[in-house]
């Protein structure tokens, strides 16, 4: 049996099975021997959520299944979606939950997870009382004995059935015309938040003309119309002089650019999606903007956030830092960061980054590709790992690219990769959210489930292997001292470059003396990214760096900002 990914991207969490999630995009996607993995995650994932809600609420799988859908948006046509999959999958699913069969057991009889000849067998629980091979058979005979539906072997076979055809046609419209497949326009900032909108960079003023966008030097002073968006313009009536040049003339405006990966992005799934304890009507709320923006939050990620913090720290986004420090800085942020990003592809997205040399204010680059080069999802991780001789080849042709688009006076500072054995010590002996419930998927688990269909963000890491951890951390090492390297040695006409670890160690302190522990600086889902709270940490802590060893970075302090609130008060807003 096999199910189209079209129809299955957006079922109910099977957005893990998409490759816009947390694994490598681009030309690093891992090789997978075990070729249904992500749909075999997906699979996993969901059939537990029904057992668990079945469980939690003392119900049916039947009634399981009816309240998943229930919790579900209209909008993407995802409440949709997910009756269409219970109708051709839910009367078998019901059948082995009821036998006692778990959720890997369920998956592989229903085929959405695969033993291919020669591979282990890949399985998130642990095995049933009964042999593997007898489990197995006895959930195929359930399924063979009551079998009445004939499994659709693609998404034209689904849609040939008359009762669900206008059903096919509303999910395959909401896929073309909603999930974001490719960037905007590079040169086209937007009036709208999502796919790759004005939450990854600084939101449109004037959609008609092309010349007013954020952080671009102001057009006659603004005195007639807001060029940069920024929300300062128009003439005092007082004197005659036009706001802009009375209030930022010599402020030293500059934006903030992050050319990053996931972590930049800041990669999130909410573990109420998958915790059935915390499910309820407000749960999938965000999923379909989630969606759009590829499963990132960057409206409060660490550095360009502008939204307030879910978290309840107190730390800004070095964005909301910048704008503090001078309110003409407003607006100016782009997020250029991208899923699986590394040093080796990020000329693909690099063009989408928007700067004018004549026309607009110096930029702070922030380039962070912090474990993509030494993170992949192969058995042997080691050889498909970046060389420091890579490294340094693509790196300079980054910073070439940037030298010849970036105003004179920028700055460029290097952030070093991430060690990520840090995910290993802490987090390996507790429960996923997918078995805190019954205390039966610790993250050992979870990511030895991963490793083995192939799909891990990062085997060398998420790894039992002690000696695979230390190989993967000697190489983000070196190559971070290549960088450190580059930073120390070369010189560029139109910015200075600076090089700063990745010190997640300091952070970790940091909420240690707050009373926090390690393990809650990291995504509970996969277990892998540094959530929100870390990301603002880090954000403090380059603040504070700057502040210490290089404040010419950050620009002066503006005295005239009571001055811009009082008479524009939010500037327009973000």
């Amino acid at each position: 049996m096999k199910v189209c990914w079209k129809i299955l991207i957006v079922a109910p969490l099977f957005f893990l099975a998409h490759p816009t999630s947390a694994f490598p995009a681009h030309n690093d996607q891992p090789t997978i021997k075990h070729s249904s993995g992500h749909t075999c995650i997906g699979c996993v994932l969901v059939v537990s959520v029904i057992e668990q809600l079945a469980q939690v609420h003392n119900s049916t799988a039947q009634a399981a299944m009816e309240r998943l859908c229930s919790y579900l948006p209209e909008k993407l046509s995802l409440k949709t979606t997910c009756y269409l999959v219970v109708h051709i999958f839910g009367s078998h699913i019901i059948k082995l939950l009821s036998a006692d069969m778990n959720a890997d057991v369920v998956c592989h009889t229903l085929e959405f997870c695969k033993q291919d000849p020669g591979q282990p067998l890949c399985h998130l629980y642990p095995p049933p009382k009964e042999a593997w091979k007898f489990a197995l058979e006895k959930a195929r005979h359930i399924i063979k004995k009551s079998q009445t539906l004939k499994y659709p072997r693609s998404d034209s076979d689904i849609c040939s059935l008359p009762f669900l055809a206008k059903i096919c046609q509303e999910i395959k419209s909401a896929i073309k015309n909603s999930v974001p497949f490719k960037d905007v326009d590079s040169d086209k900032y937007s009036v709208f938040s999502t796919l790759r909108g004005y939450h990854w960079r600084g939101r449109d003023c004037n959609d008609r003309d092309k010349m007013a966008y954020p952080g671009r030097r102001p057009d006659n002073w603004d005195a007639h119309q807001d060029s940069n968006c920024n929300g300062i313009w128009g003439v005092d009536p007082k004197d005659g002089i036009p706001y802009e040049k009375k209030f930022c003339e010599g402020s030293q405006p500059r934006g903030i650019i992050l050319l990053g990966d996931s972590a930049g992005a800041h990669f999130h799934i909410p573990p109420e999606w998958i915790t059935a304890s915390q499910m309820s009507l407000n749960s999938f709320l965000s999923l379909p903007t989630a969606l759009s923006d590829e499963l990132n939050w960057p409206q409060v990620s660490g550095a360009t956030g502008f939204q307030n913090s879910t978290s309840g720290i107190k730390e800004d986004s070095i964005y909301l830092r910048l704008w503090k420090r001078n309110h003409c800085n407003h607006r100016d942020y782009q997020n250029i960061s991208k899923n699986g990003a590394s040093s080796q592809n990020l000329q693909s997205f690099l063009e989408s980054l928007s700067r004018n040399q004549l026309l607009d204010n110096p930029a702070i680059v922030i380039y962070a590709m912090i474990g993509n080069d030494v993170c992949n999802g192969k058995t042997d991780p080691v050889p498909a790992m970046t060389t420091p001789e890579k490294l340094y080849s693509k790196v300079m042709q980054t910073l070439k690219h940037l030298n010849s688009h970036l105003p004179n006076g920028s700055h460029v500072i290097f952030y070093g990769l991430a060690d990520g054995a840090f995910l290993w010590d802490h987090l390996h002996n507790r429960y996923h959210p997918l078995g805190q419930l019954n205390k039966d998927v610790t993250y050992a688990q979870f990511y030895s489930f991963l490793s083995c269909l192939q799909v891990s963000p990062c085997h060398g890491w998420m790894s039992a292997n002690k000696t695979l951890r230390a190989l993967t951390s000697e190489r983000a090492e070196q190559l971070s001292n290549t960088l450190k390297k580059i930073a120390t040695s070369k010189k560029f006409t139109n910015f200075d470059l600076f090089y700063m670890d990745f010190a997640f160690q300091e952070i970790t302190e940091e909420w240690q003396r707050r009373g926090g522990q390690p393990w809650q600086l990291i995504e509970p889902v996969d277990g892998f990214h540094p959530n929100e709270v870390a990301l603002l940490l880090l954000a403090d802590q380059f603040w504070k760096k700057m502040q210490l060893q290089w404040p010419k970075i950050l620009g002066k302090e503006n005295p005239f900002n009571s001055q811009i609130e009082d008479v524009f008060g939010d500037q327009g807003g973000h």
